[in-house]
């Protein structure tokens, strides 16, 4: 776990994390990180279609059902903790739980930067399960805290068009497709830029998400006891089942871990934007708090290590 830390993609987290609590005036200019967001994004897409074009579709169906598994059974179960332990009012605990099922693609860029340290080899498909996990938790949390009220609320048309046309999941979808139809050998003229300076640009960007990450920190005095510790423990639950779900849908090793970590990340883009439309009565602070200020720092400094010592536990128990 401590060796992770030395990471530069993680030391840059913690530096901007650091400058962020000691109030120095880093800033990254907005249309910087805007375009670091969309860089990455389409980034992970366009090489995910790449590896897929060479996978063939058997190999992707156990792995992509597990996932809408996942992406079924984590938000019901966190919906049921943050309501009848935490006692969250219903919009607020299926705004959190749509979070906590939904998945962070740039947990997901970190753990593949950790696994390449490592050496340790992954399945080529793997972004696609990012994308499949994307959607429904967001679906599941919607029709939560919608049960029970006046029909007719919600208005579909502006929800779908945020959930699918939305940056990240558009950009994600989008260089899946590309990455999908070009192929390896058409892909090869722009390798050297969403490959070779991938890393580099996912440190930018984890340096600016430390900045962010250190603003919600205030949030966390209203969130409450419970939901720091519910931003700690939900991961780790959601890693065992992302782990589970891997070995019995037979991912190798680093496909077990990079599926646990979907599971057990939280969604800070796709997620908010559909909840502020389809649940505005949750309470922003309380979702963004919980999945910016604790899930997502938690992960990067100590949950990816956790979740591979699970997977590696679960393949040699398993055989």
């Amino acid at each position: 776990m401590f060796d992770n830390l030395l990471d530069p993609v993680v030391l840059c987290f913690v530096v901007g994390l650091t400058a962020g609590l000691l109030k120095s005036d880093l800033r990254f200019p907005d249309q910087l990180y805007e375009s670091l967001s969309i860089y990455l994004l389409f980034a992970i897409g366009l090489k995910g279609g790449i590896e897929l074009s060479k996978a063939a579709p058997g190999e992707v169906f156990l792995p992509a059902l597990a996932t809408v598994a996942l992406g079924v059974i984590i938000p019901i179960a966190a919906y049921n903790l943050l309501r009848r332990l935490g006692r969250f009012s219903r919009p607020d605990a299926a705004a959190l739980a749509a979070h906590y099922g939904s998945v962070s693609a740039v947990t997901y860029a970190v753990v593949i930067a950790y696994l390449t340290r490592l050496g340790q080899s992954y399945e080529s498909f793997v972004t696609v399960l990012l994308v499949v996990l994307e959607i429904p938790a967001i679906a599941i949390g919607i029709l939560i805290a919608r049960m029970r009220t006046t029909p007719g609320g919600i208005k579909w048309g502006p929800l779908l068009h945020e959930v699918f046309l939305g940056k990240s999941i558009y950009l994600l979808v989008a260089g899946l497709l590309v990455g999908l139809l070009s192929g390896a050998d058409r892909a090869e003229a722009v390798a050297p830029l969403f490959t070779g300076l991938f890393k580099g640009a996912l440190a930018l960007f984890l340096l600016e998400m430390g900045i962010i990450t250190s603003r919600r920190m205030g949030d966390l005095r209203q969130a409450g006891p419970f939901l720091v510790i519910f931003g700690m423990a939900m991961p780790l639950l959601s890693g065992a089942l992302g782990t589970l779900a891997g070995l019995l849908s037979g991912l190798s090793l680093g496909g077990t871990t990079v599926l646990a970590t979907l599971a057990g990340s939280a969604s800070y883009i796709a997620a908010p934007a559909a909840m502020r439309i389809a649940v505005p009565k949750a309470n922003p602070t309380l979702y963004l708090a919980a999945s910016l200020g604790i899930t997502f720092p938690f992960n990067i400094l100590a949950g990816i290590p956790i979740y591979h010592a699970m997977a590696r536990f679960a393949h040699s128990f398993g055989g």
